[in-house]
């Protein structure tokens, strides 16, 4: 592959600097993998390692660019340091969806001091964290989706609950008491969905996976009458292509070598760890709705009441969304603010429609 870099003998300040955050950034994500790596055992250290060993070439490359100018050192950017600061505190998905993240925006794509190796290295990269952050986002995802959804449903659902009650112009203390009802309802409502969701996605999954026991009879089937086939056949392969695998099957069954897998890509068994447990989804599912459901009442817990308590709750649990937007947005390695934005606009949205038919109810009673 053909080099795009042009020699240049007396580089300008502005490439010098710019070499030299490079290998400031270099040195730090080379860092952070190896923090990462701390926390992890098995092939995922294994993987982590052998990034931050490649990491160690591309610094060498602007070593090089720079000669006695890379003595001189500065601090990596504010983005990579933020990395680094994840990837001390939490080694988890957070710190693997940053990475992946920063790994998109290299810019040594366009950078002609870059080579088109160290170019394919960062899109490599980009996918091998890709692939570890999934392996954690479903380690989580049940659980998670539970906890994110059931705090978002707190913060929108009670927020709009007494910002219309309010609106009809009752007293502050029925306020309170409609967010405290709420957030109760709210919550076991929550927990109990979740817990029959969960169940029902397992058991569905379960009476989907071919039995284990289902192979030990397999050696007692007529070779020449291989009712195997039709299990491939159920299964979504073609007639043809069923037949050839069930009669390798039963070789495989008589010369006693191993397991037989009966799925239709060689899999017995469904992995639910994507789903998390019933127990364990309600129980997150109420614990954040019961949360996120509390803020809004904030407010009036504390005396507060009017607009002045409207202005605060709206204030709260605008940041309140932001956050767990951000936190959606950088697990799943889209931008934070995206996702941020786009769940203020929403529960502001909802909060705003009851608040105008809660003023809209309370002039007509009025």
């Amino acid at each position: 592959m053909p080099n795009r870099i042009a020699h240049r003998p007396d580089p300008s300040k502005h490439d010098v600097r710019r070499w030299r955050r490079y290998l400031a950034n270099e040195r730090a994500e080379e860092a952070t993998y190896r923090e990462l790596a701390k926390k992890r055992q098995g092939e995922e250290r294994e993987i982590l390692l052998e990034l931050a060993e490649s990491e160690k070439r591309h610094q060498q490359h602007w070593i090089d660019k720079l000669g006695p100018l890379a003595e001189k050192t500065v601090s990596p950017d504010f983005n990579t340091r933020v990395l680094g600061f994840f990837a001390k505190s939490f080694g988890s998905v957070f710190a693997l969806a940053l990475v992946q993240n920063f790994e998109a925006r290299s810019p040594y794509a366009e950078d002609p001091d870059a080579t088109d190796q160290m170019a394919a290295d960062e899109r490599v990269h980009e996918e091998v964290v890709r692939s570890l952050a999934t392996r954690s986002r479903a380690r989580m995802s049940g659980t998670f989706r539970a906890a994110v959804f059931g705090a978002n449903d707190g913060l929108v659902s009670n927020l709009a609950l007494v910002l219309g009650v309010g609106a009809t112009g009752v007293s502050s203390g029925v306020v309170l008491a409609t967010g405290i009802a709420g957030l109760l309802a709210g919550a076991l409502s929550m927990a109990a969905g979740e817990y029959v969701s969960v169940s029902s996605q397992r058991e569905l999954l379960n009476a989907s996976t071919p039995r284990p026991d289902t192979r030990d009879q397999l050696p007692a089937l007529d070779v020449n009458e291989n009712e195997l086939a039709l299990v491939y056949r159920a299964r979504g392969m073609q007639e043809a292509e069923a037949k050839d695998k069930a009669a390798a099957t039963l070789r495989a069954v008589h010369r006693q070598t191993g397991a037989v897998h009966l799925g239709p890509h060689g899999r017995t068994a469904t992995n639910h760890e994507e789903l998390g447990t019933p127990l364990g989804a309600a129980a997150s599912s109420f614990m954040f709705f019961a949360v996120g459901a509390l803020i809004p009442v904030l407010p009036w817990i504390f005396g507060l009441q009017g607009l002045l308590a409207v202005a605060i709750a709206a204030v709260v649990v605008g940041i309140a969304l932001l956050l767990t937007g951000g936190v959606v947005g950088v697990l799943s390695g889209a931008p934070p603010w995206k996702r941020a934005l786009r769940q203020l606009l929403i529960g502001y949205g909802a909060a705003a429609v009851t608040y105008v038919l809660g003023l809209a109810f309370g002039g007509v009673v009025g």
